[in-house]
């Protein structure tokens, strides 16, 4: 053997004769190949001047003297280029980089540490774990008990991208690994302030709308503050979805599963100038709505504008103000076994507006205190099903129907009588047109209530039932 087995440095074999030749070689490979640091490691000609001792690691495709040494080591050594084949786990320093690589033994890559780091390209970490273990989902781990990430010299931003305004950028902080608190961009563009008791429920605490500015603050209804209004907002309530989303955004990961969440939700806000609609996706919905706390601005329910019947409210009292409300229904269906539409408090003011459909069992339509109004704007209303009646009212409430059409489909049958008015209530119907047919009593009035059919003809023909209606103790049809 006339060299050794590691580094190819020439032996001094016995008898040799000018044996400093041979030893000034390997001397010299020593000189180009121990702690290795060289100036470059992408140049494909060498320098023009260069300086004795100077290292490099040659380019790709290199030219002139450095011709057919890629990725070799090149050595300026006695005036003359020297070339160093390098093996496998050979390291260098690149001086003008400022980075350790090592020969793989096909090419230089970075040099990595164990601990979870390592795997990437040239320059590059895959993971990497400081006094921990990274993995492919956690590609940078941090054991310690602090962390500083420091300027270098005047501004420091640390930067938290995402793909999509749908996709999610925050930090969540955790006890035992299970969130507690999250913010950033949780699901959308908006800047979220969450928290959690058990790393699974979650309350939107703070929202800060990414296009006005404006500051909500979903939860603080709770202990009396209230959300002021910027613009008008829509809830949106889907069957997929969850009451512990926060309703602003159609998808099952942003919309509540019930009308009522969407309803306690509103009524915690300062409505300002500005309106609510909950937004109903097709579907059914097992529980009604009940206004119990009173909204301090208008508020629609809307379902679907194409197919109403798409969107069913099924529930004994479908929609119930028992308070003080501004209220629009439309493009909706309300199944009720009790009453579908109940105004039920003294300011509770419901419109009915276009698409509505009422089915089931029950009464369809109720006004029944004083200061209760029930409307129908100039829109149309089908109502189907065997019911106890179809519009009531009483106790000095009001309905007043102006315009459209309302549709009895299928001849349902009332069970007492279509129309029932009584103790002061007033019912005032202009300009309404009612088609098809139903079988019962299609009236009864009593105790000085008021029947205003605004001359549209005789109650016998023209409210529906198969039999005259009845008026005593101070009722009037007008």
């Amino acid at each position: 053997m006339d060299e050794t087995p590691n580094l190819g440095l020439p032996y001094i074999m016995a008898a040799q004769s000018q044996k400093h030749v041979t030893h000034n070689e390997a001397i010299r490979a020593l000189d180009a190949i121990v702690q290795l640091s060289v100036l470059d490691r992408s140049l494909g000609a060498p320098p023009d001047v260069p300086v004795e001792g100077a290292r490099y690691i040659v380019g790709s495709g290199p030219t002139g003297a450095w011709s057919g040494h890629a990725r070799e080591i090149a050595a300026y050594q006695d005036g003359a280029w020297m070339f160093y084949t390098p093996r496998e786990g050979w390291i260098a320093w690149v001086a003008d980089e400022d980075v350790a690589v090592v020969w793989n033994g096909s090419t230089w890559v970075a040099l990595t540490t164990g601990g979870g780091g390592g795997g990437g390209g040239e320059g590059d970490f895959s993971t990497l774990g400081v006094n921990a273990t990274a993995d492919v989902t956690n590609r940078l781990t941090v054991a310690a008990s602090a962390t500083l990430l420091n300027h270098e010299g005047t501004d420091h931003r640390l930067k938290i991208n995402k793909a999509a305004a749908a996709d999610t950028a925050s930090l969540v902080y955790q006890t035992a690994f299970s969130g507690r608190a999250e913010l950033g961009l949780a699901g959308d563009d908006d800047f979220h302030f969450k928290v959690s008791p058990d790393g699974a429920n979650w309350k939107e605490a703070i929202v800060i709308d990414r296009a006005t500015g404006g500051v909500s603050f979903p939860f603080t209804s709770l202990s009396g503050g209230r959300e002021v209004l910027v613009a008008n907002r829509t809830y949106y309530v889907r069957t997929d979805g969850s009451d512990g989303n926060n309703g602003l955004s159609n998808t099952s990961g942003g919309a509540f599963a019930t009308l009522q969440k969407a309803i306690d939700v509103a009524t915690g806000l300062d409505f300002s100038i500005y309106a609510v609609t909950i937004q109903l996706a097709d579907g059914t919905y097992a529980t009604g709505g009940l206004f119990s706390t009173s909204p301090n601005g208008p508020i629609v329910i809307n379902g679907n504008s194409t197919t109403p019947a798409n969107v069913v409210v099924q529930a004994a009292n479908p929609i119930r103000a028992t308070c003080p409300v501004k209220l629009t229904l439309q493009n909706f269906e309300c199944q009720a076994s009790s009453v579908g539409i109940w105004s039920n408090a003294p300011g509770a003011d419901i419109t009915i507006g276009t698409g509505m459909r009422i089915s089931g069992s029950g009464v369809a339509m109720s006004a029944d205190v004083t200061g209760a109004i029930l409307r129908k704007a100039a829109t149309t209303l089908t109502i189907s099903g065997n019911k106890s009646a179809w519009l009531l009212v009483g106790g000095n409430a009001q309905v007043l129907f102006i315009g459209g059409a309302v549709t009895f489909s299928g001849t349902p049958t009332w069970g007492s009588y279509g129309i029932g008015f009584n103790s002061g209530g007033a019912i005032t119907l202009n300009g309404v047109t009612l088609s098809g047919s139903a079988i019962g009593l299609r009236y009864y009035g009593t105790t000085n209530a008021v029947l205003n059919t605004g001359g549209a003809g005789t109650p016998s023909t023209y409210f529906p039932g198969s039999s005259d209606g009845l008026k005593e103790s101070g009722a009037q049809q007008i």
